[in-house]
């Protein structure tokens, strides 16, 4: 802990909430403002607030996945633009991965706050872009020649100084994106939402003081810090190791699933996350930048104290990590990783294996660990113009079964906290049509608390041509089961042509869609928790008549006999004995 900081706790309390209420009201110009449905539809976009030292002193409720990187963009913003150098009306942009960043679509946007000419802090926000060039729409290819091929790249620049915006910069994006008006819009949201967040600071320092102000930043990190601390003491001290795989690079020919391997280690209220043993870096788009990494391992520390700690920097002061250098997981430039979000997944997923070991009773199975996020561009006959957007509608399968619940169906999980997009916003911009969308049944792995179900979808595409990338993954490694609950199924991606032929599609790589083609997708769930053969007969036979469960899955994997809507007792226990013998090692 750094200091103790004496502080009346009932103001401290007030102003924590001031801060988190700055960072949500940006929060939600940001989203009510943006033009493009990845950000007003699926709220891909995070605002936060940092003291003077660059440390963040408040986050927004929204996306996990930015947690590490909004840590690196504040400590820049300090570092580059001090007392000194920032100005009222100032405002700066960035997106370079390798320099702060996470890929390029995510750009963020930053302003300073000073009160009577002095420094007090920075706000900031970052969000997801439809387009920011690169070798395909959406600026996510997952086989570009090198990151240089990805699209445009920014440094830490002022985007406005003193007030007067720097048009050269603006014209500079704007020639580098194929969706110049949307691109236009979605920008504006950030710097509307960075005026506000100044405003409300500045706000809260007039009423308040700089000394009051301060002495609670520091007072709230340290609080943060002592309650993350005092989790990490409830997990036993050692070693926990664990590896998931990502199904393959998508190159061609792709290779074999790669390891994405986590020691986490604790020691008193210290932890330490040791990626030694991970897949070198790839040629394709998978790699993730050390911020990105960061913070599959700050999500997960995180949410062990929850909302009880004020989400600052004092939350990640417990944390170390070792990030081997050349690894997928911290690349050598000019690697590519602009679809970082699939590789960035699987550190989820094995840093939460690896805390599972070490305190199972916390820790969920595995989720979905993919995305059917679909970015597409083409052009559009009807409409006589050019489109970038994404295929959206579900995105995620479902979450891993949890220590005394079910998974949940369908959802956004861990790192991302995304919205599924409207199917009829996505009808609307593209031309396609959802001529199917349910539920997988028998996709949450069995168990005893079963894993969340996935999905399935058939969309035919109407009219002109679409490039999409596709960037999936669960199609070779599934998820995983965790306690004696089984694993979920893997996923499948194909497309039937307008000329009736099949073909099926790797979980990665490019896919042309012409009229009348129909994409075929099968979004797999999680894995389960503990043993199938020890869920209550009755919530089977609910899931079977709720077509979750198959009458086959229910006999086979759960040893539940279901017959004519109804579970026969006497069947049931001798299916579960005569199961239980054949499992045992």
């Amino acid at each position: 802990m750094t200091r103790t900081v004496a502080f009346d706790p009932i103001t401290l309390e007030v102003l924590r909430g001031a801060f988190d209420v700055v960072a949500d009201e940006m929060e939600l110009v940001l989203l009510r403002s943006s033009h493009s449905t990845i950000i007003n539809e699926a709220l891909d976009a995070t605002c936060a607030i940092f003291d003077a030292k660059g440390r963040t002193v408040a986050q927004a409720i929204s996306l996990p996945v930015h947690l590490g990187v909004l840590v690196e963009v504040g400590k820049k913003l300090a570092a580059q633009y001090p007392e000194g150098e920032a100005r009222t009306g100032d405002l700066y942009v960035l997106n370079d991965p390798y320099d702060g960043g996470t890929h390029l679509p995510d750009i963020a946007v930053a302003a300073p706050v000073l009160h009577d000419g002095a420094l007090a802090g920075y706000v900031a926000t970052m969000s997801h872009h439809s387009d920011v060039g690169g070798s395909a729409p959406g600026s996510v290819a997952a086989n570009p020649v090198d990151h240089l091929a990805e699209g445009l790249r920014l440094p830490l620049v002022r985007l406005a100084t003193g007030g007067e915006t720097n048009t050269d910069v603006i014209e500079i994006i704007e020639a580098n994106t194929r969706t110049p008006k949307t691109m236009r819009g979605d920008l504006a949201a950030q710097i509307s939402a960075c005026h506000i967040g100044a405003e409300r600071f500045g706000s809260i320092i007039e009423r308040w003081g700089r000394e009051t102000v301060d002495s609670a930043i520091e007072a709230l990190m340290d609080h943060a810090e002592a309650l993350t601390r005092a989790e990490i003491e409830t997990i036993p001290d050692g070693n926990y190791e664990f590896t998931d795989w990502l199904d393959g690079d998508g190159g061609s020919p792709p290779s074999e699933p790669l390891p994405f391997t986590v020691t986490v280690g604790v020691s008193g209220s210290d932890i330490h996350f040791d990626f030694t043993g991970t897949a070198p870096q790839v040629p394709t788009s998978f790699n993730n930048v050390p911020a990105s990494t960061m913070s599959a391992c700050y999500f997960v520390v995180r949410a062990l104290a929850g909302d009880r700690a004020p989400n600052n920097d004092g939350c990640y002061r417990p944390v170390t990590a070792h990030l081997p250098k050349g690894t997928i997981i911290n690349p050598e430039f000019p690697a590519p990783v602009a679809a970082r979000s699939i590789g960035l997944l699987r550190v989820c997923s094995a840093v939460n294996g690896a805390m599972g070991l070490a305190s199972p009773e916390r820790f969920n199975a595995a989720s979905c660990g993919q995305t059917s996020l679909l970015t597409v561009g083409g052009h559009d006959p009807e409409k006589g113009e050019n489109f970038v957007g994404v295929i959206g509608g579900p995105w995620r399968g479902g979450l891993g079964a949890r220590p005394g619940k079910d998974g949940i169906d369908v959802t956004d999980t861990e790192m991302s906290n995304c919205y599924h997009v409207p199917i009829e916003a996505t009808e609307a911009l593209l031309p396609l049509r959802f001529n199917r969308l349910s539920l997988w049944p028998d996709s949450g792995g069995a168990g005893k608390w079963r894993g969340g179900l996935g999905f399935e979808a058939e969309i035919e595409w109407l009219r002109g041509h679409g490039l999409v990338s596709v960037r999936r993954d669960r199609h070779v490694i599934p998820p995983w089961g965790t306690q004696g609950g089984l694993d979920g199924p893997v996923s499948h991606t194909a497309v039937r042509r307008a000329d009736g032929t099949t073909e099926q599609v790797p979980s990665k790589g490019l896919l042309r869609l012409e009229a009348g083609d129909v994409l075929l997708l099968k979004t797999t769930g999680s894995g389960g928790y503990g043993s199938p053969l020890e869920r209550d007969s009755a919530e089977v036979l609910e899931d079977v008549l709720d077509g979750r469960v198959s009458v086959d899955a229910a006999l086979e994997l759960y040893g539940v006999v279901v017959v004519d809507g109804a579970v026969e007792p006497e069947a049931t226990e001798e299916t579960r004995r005569n199961l239980g013998t054949r499992t045992q090692p």
